[in-house]
């Protein structure tokens, strides 16, 4: 589609060809995993690029403003088949150091074991990735915002630096979603999601994605269809309908997540409130540029009190380990997102014990502060 459209008119129309035998508005579910290969490309799941896994892809790029795409059965697949299309045993990739857990716990425990060497840096200044870079030095590994601390790297920052050197990047888009960040136009070579989350947006989907350009995903798709992690086709035919409604349910999430993190930052029953969209953010000013969409709809705040049993007073608020969805949730990153991790790691990162990981719906935004003021104590 072209690039001059609106994200709401690529949401509900790229990649989406409808119905080519009766002309319907939707998309058929094609399940088939045996097709004919006789004087036509070969299609098959497992080579991701069955109708469904085309149609979800195709629309994922179109909304990053990448070239192409490809749909994986969950993040971490899209996350390590990307790192591992780059890298080989020798080289060396550098991560900064606030990663989502699971993220962390994969590449610190696999890479070093396939001969792949890792360092990870503190990305609140971007010159620390460039003095951590070696000669063999393939792959820059950033995310922002960071999950649980909605810490902001400057993608362009990084970006130049990768580029200034011939070093790939590579960055996990997930918290920001399509809709309010496009890390391509910054300069930034594969992007990674967990459809999971935003993409999906009802908590009833597990899938991934990584886009990135047509030279690229070459090698990409050589290593994601060695390893297998392709999606369904009912879960790719679900993704496509619920991206549609990305931008309003985003949109919607922004705007709720904006207004709570000010109410929950004047509320001296909580002691910090991480959340780009506040002015006191420490990289309130680079968010602004590089999340133009909006700040998303993911926050983290610290209570005074036991954090566990104040979530456990909630009554509309849910308390559940993943996000993105159109119901707002609540959760422990130390029980949950950043378990694996030991308790200097989640310290030296900013993780507290106190900390919840706020992900907020659509919801009425003054129900969901009732439902937190009441459970506050």
């Amino acid at each position: 589609m072209k690039n001059s459209f609106s994200s709401r008119t690529i949401a509900v129309h790229a990649g989406s060809q409808g119905d080519p035998q009766f002309k319907g508005a939707a998309t058929p579910l094609y399940p088939a995993s045996a097709y004919d290969y006789e004087g036509r490309p070969t299609l098959y799941p497992r080579y991701y690029n069955t109708p469904n896994l085309v149609a979800a892809s195709e629309k994922v790029a179109a909304l990053e403003g990448a070239e192409t795409g490809l749909m994986f059965s969950s993040g971490m697949s899209a996350i390590l088949t990307g790192i591992l299309s780059v890298v080989k045993q020798g080289d060396h990739i550098i991560f900064q150091s606030d990663l989502y857990g699971g993220t962390y716990y994969s590449v610190s425990t696999e890479l070093p074991r396939l001969g792949i060497s890792i360092s990870m840096v503190d990305a609140s200044n971007p010159q620390n990735f460039a003095q951590a870079i070696r000669p063999e030095t393939k792959l820059i590994y950033i995310e922002t915002p960071s999950n649980p601390t909605l810490k902001i790297t400057d993608i362009k920052a990084v970006a130049d630096i990768a580029k200034a050197k011939g070093i790939v990047t590579m960055i996990d888009n997930t918290f920001a979603s399509p809709v309010n960040q496009n890390p391509i136009a910054l300069g930034i070579d594969m992007i990674a999601h967990s459809g999971t989350k935003y993409i999906g947006g009802h908590s009833d989907l597990c899938c991934g994605f990584l886009v990135t350009s047509k030279s690229l995903l070459q090698n990409v798709l050589s290593k994601a269809i060695n390893y297998g992690g392709s999606a369904d086709a009912n879960t790719a035919w679900l993704v496509e309908r619920s991206l549609k409604t990305i931008v309003i349910r985003v949109n919607q999430q922004n705007q709720n997540a904006q207004w709570l993190a000010e109410k929950l930052a004047s509320d001296n029953r909580v002691k910090a409130v991480y959340y780009p969209g506040l002015e006191n953010h420490p990289n309130h000013a680079i968010a602004k540029v590089q999340m133009p969409g909006g700040f998303g709809g993911m926050l983290s705040f610290e209570t005074k009190e036991n954090a566990h049993e104040f979530m456990g007073r909630l009554q509309v608020i849910k308390r559940a380990l993943s996000l993105g969805g159109v119901e707002s949730t609540m959760c422990s990153p130390m029980k949950t997102s950043h378990s694996k991790m030991t308790a200097e790691e989640r310290k030296a990162i900013g993780v507290a014990d106190n900390l919840v990981r706020f992900s907020v719906g659509i919801e009425e935004a003054k129900d969901l502060w009732d439902d937190i003021n009441q459970a506050l104590v």
